[in-house]
């Protein structure tokens, strides 16, 4: 199967509303959890109080055409799927691959 290769111009269009809709989605939980999330120069950031020094960097990565997560020593590359209309990695969207990352170290 042939991926469709978005534009570059698609991809920073998609890749910045994902970035801003995942930070929307996270800050009921950033609230309730206490944690970070700032959004600066196309990277949104999560930074947490414990474990200490914990961060959560997610990034778009422009000559792959995808979002990169970097969270708890692990690197994960989210492509853009067409079926969901959204960056996802294994058919899980960029905002519920983070929520379940935060609940992951959170509740570790």
């Amino acid at each position: 199967m042939i991926m469709p290769t978005l534009s570059e111009q698609d991809f920073r269009l998609k890749s910045d509303h994902a970035l801003e809709s995942a930070r929307r989605a996270l800050i009921p939980l950033a609230d309730e959890e206490d944690f970070e999330i700032e959004m600066q120069n196309g990277v949104l950031q999560l930074t947490f109080e414990q474990p200490v020094g914990s961060r959560f960097v997610v990034s778009p990565n422009a000559p792959m055409r995808q979002i990169w997560v970097a969270a708890m020593a692990k690197g994960y590359k989210l492509s853009w799927s067409p079926e969901l209309d959204a960056f996802a990695l294994d058919g899980e969207p960029l905002a519920v691959l983070l929520r379940r990352l935060i609940r992951t170290l959170l509740d570790g």
